[in-house]
């Protein structure tokens, strides 16, 4: 390779997220046998449906399935979140969404950062869910102050870092050479430290305020909290989970198990319980904190506006029975009886435009295209044999799930309730930009595809007629 060429940011993406993995995968062995179990399902999936195997290799999902990986980090101040959003740059990564996780009584909000178009979506998936700490949550004023002071004295990228952040701003890329020391450099800022960087008393008056608290502010950095492979099937995972060594929490997260996946089916393993230091006056004194687990997700269809409401009104009136919430063990069974009013076929689903959709030319559709064809509706191209629809994946999150996730994972003693605390325009002055609106790069993603189909069929009528 030519040294002074550019790489592209899919090939860094790529190569951080491997990094990364190998680096979690020894930091938490249990990660690795995780992964195992993924692969092993996914295959056995695969084998059991040739059907869903040709659908996946059709729309280029096949390959990215092994790649695919989710992390979760949280940040502490407006600095960091600025300077994360560059860094992700580098990778062609953007924020999508923005995420309240103060009304289920996490103190952040958030975003994902992650590729946006369907090409780069195909080359590697890799999204990174990004928290941002609400410091004005902490009631008592002191703490607060105390909490701030400490996250100010605190430098989370490697000078090495910045400065390959400033030179891919500068000459718009990163050679080769370059692109493998940011890769180098930008890891250290997820890695796990540790050694606390305060005082035992201190790290115990800010977990009784919330347990994530504790986790952002007295640590060096970010540490990658989990990492996330993506099955074929969820069920499936979380039945043999027990076989392999791993304590899977009680409840998937998400919509109930259905013909027709849609949006984000979640579970995870339980957290760490892990060794630190603290300081001290006379050293370092032996403690522990719980932060990092593992988790595991399946994706389906991306819901369109009308999908999503649906969805969260019937979410909401499984969650409110009884005032249940996801507890007890009929919850499976309530949220399959209740999204039974949710359709479980595509072309029901697609009609009533309840998810988004990839329309693609067929064989036939590449051959000889009928007089017309260009203008046709898009139903009558279907019904025609012309154009083929797929579902476009869910590339986001949900933040009931993501609080479900949180809560089980710290313990789930903190259920304390910030309600009406939303602050997007906050969070934006904070990132130092806007996030994208998930459903104008779904709407954007799904329009993309019918001008290439209507494309496609104006060249073949050029072509016919010449």
């Amino acid at each position: 390779m030519n040294e002074t060429a550019f790489v592209t940011s899919d090939h860094v993406r790529t190569r951080f997220s491997a990094v990364m993995s190998e680096m979690y995968r020894a930091e938490v062995p249990q990660y690795g046998t995780l992964m195992a179990l993924v692969a092993d399902v996914n295959a056995e999936t695969l084998a059991a449906d040739p059907a869903l195997k040709a659908d996946l290799e059709r729309t280029d999902d096949l390959d990215r399935i092994d790649l695919e990986r989710h992390g979760a980090i949280r940040l502490g101040t407006a600095e960091e979140l600025s300077t994360m959003r560059r860094l992700f740059a580098v990778m062609g990564m953007e924020p999508v969404g923005y995420y309240d996780l103060s009304v289920a009584g996490v103190p952040v909000h958030s975003t994902a950062f992650r590729p946006v178009r369907e090409e780069n979506l195909a080359r590697n998936p890799f999204r990174v869910f990004t928290s941002l700490l609400r410091l004005e949550l902490i009631e008592d004023e002191a703490l607060r102050q105390e909490a701030a002071a400490i996250l100010s004295r605190r430098r989370i990228f490697t000078p090495g870092a910045l400065a390959l952040i400033e030179r891919f701003e500068t000459a718009d890329g990163l050679t080769d050479g370059e692109a493998e020391e940011f890769v180098r450099e930008a890891v250290e800022t997820f890695r796990w430290h540790r050694e606390a960087t305060v005082d035992e008393g201190t790290y115990q008056r800010l977990s009784k305020v919330h347990r994530l608290i504790a986790d952002v502010v007295c640590f060096r950095g970010p540490h990658i909290n989990h990492l996330t492979p993506r099955t074929l099937d969820i069920d499936a995972v979380q039945a043999k989970m027990p076989a392999r060594g791993i304590a899977a929490k009680d409840v998937i997260e998400g919509p109930p198990t259905r013909r027709c996946p849609i949006l984000l089916r979640q579970t995870s393993f339980k957290a760490l319980e892990e060794a630190i230091l603290f300081q001290g006056e006379d050293g370092p004194a032996a403690g522990t904190h719980t932060a990092r687990f593992g988790e595991i997700e399946q994706r389906g269809l991306a819901l369109t506006r009308k999908g999503r409401a649906l969805y969260d009104q019937l979410l909401a009136r499984v969650r409110d029975a009884g005032g249940q919430g996801n507890a007890g063990a009929d919850y499976a069974t309530r949220l399959a009886e209740v999204f039974a009013d949710f359709p479980d076929d595509h072309e029901t689903l697609r009609r009533e435009g309840l998810g988004y959709y990839r329309y693609v030319l067929t064989e036939r559709g590449q051959g000889a295209a009928p007089a017309g064809s260009a203008a046709a509706p898009m139903e009558a191209l279907i019904a025609s044999g012309h154009v083929a629809a797929y579902p476009i994946v869910y590339e986001d999150f949900l933040p009931v799930s993501a609080a479900g996730i949180f809560q089980s994972n710290l313990g789930g003693q903190e259920q304390r309730s910030y309600a009406g605390n939303a602050s997007q325009d906050a969070f934006a002055e904070a990132l130092g930009a806007l996030v994208a609106d998930e459903f104008e790069v779904y709407e954007t993603a799904e329009a993309r595809s019918i001008e290439a189909v209507r494309a496609g069929l104006r060249r073949e009528l050029r072509d016919d007629a010449a």
